[in-house]
């Protein structure tokens, strides 16, 4: 399954050929994911054709002059989901890892981004934590915003509440956002086995 709006024909070519060495549990969120796209794609179509449709005949339209107008609402966001998410799945059973614990960090040190080199840690600044469903699905760790702060970004799992006898006791993972990105939606999965683990930027 694809999302094909906003794409052209050679590069729903070349995305269905990047997906066809997938393992069977990466395809599976894969589709996943590209179902979301069209069910989010379609419930915005929906709720814009209700918006515009013209008010059916024999209803009628009392102005109320007296009523003060409704305050408009400012701070509402158009995306249908936080800018950064996140899953876990469970590699060595094949389904996805309920009840992990997620934090999701910002780097707010300007003076000097983190790096290999750079052992300080203060310099992160938590922004959200939640805990993944029977879904392997975590709850909202950020604002749900239009554009995302550009800057570092920190994922962080509590792998050994899941897996006490696995090989890691937590897994972090880092990520950049550019200032050209912030509009942008980033999904950062984890797949997760008590000896390895893996991790990609999903849509």
């Amino acid at each position: 399954m694809i999302c094909a709006s906003g794409r052209t024909a050679p590069e729903v070519l070349a995305e269905l050929k990047r997906r066809y060495a997938n393992r069977p549990i990466v395809e599976l969120e894969a589709a996943a994911e590209e179902e979301l796209k069209i069910t989010e794609l379609r419930l915005a179509k929906l709720f814009s054709a209700e918006t515009a449709a013209p008010p059916t005949s024999g209803e009628n339209h009392i102005s109320q002059p007296d009523k003060a107008a409704a305050p408009e609402i400012t701070g509402s966001s158009n995306r249908t989901r936080p800018p950064i998410t996140t899953h876990v799945l469970d590699t060595a059973l094949g389904s996805p890892a309920a009840g992990i614990e997620v934090h999701l960090e910002m780097w707010k040190d300007a003076t000097s981004p983190p790096s290999f080199d750079n052992k300080e840690f203060k310099g992160w600044t938590t922004l959200g934590t939640s805990i993944t469903n029977n879904d392997g699905r975590s709850g909202q760790l950020m604002d749900n915003v239009d554009n995302v702060a550009p800057g570092f970004y920190r994922i962080s799992f509590n792998t050994s509440k899941y897996a006490p006898s696995g090989f890691f006791p937590y897994v972090s993972i880092i990520f950049e956002i550019k200032r050209s990105q912030t509009t942008e939606h980033f999904h950062v999965p984890l797949l997760h086995s008590p000896f390895s683990f893996t991790t990609y930027r999903g849509s």
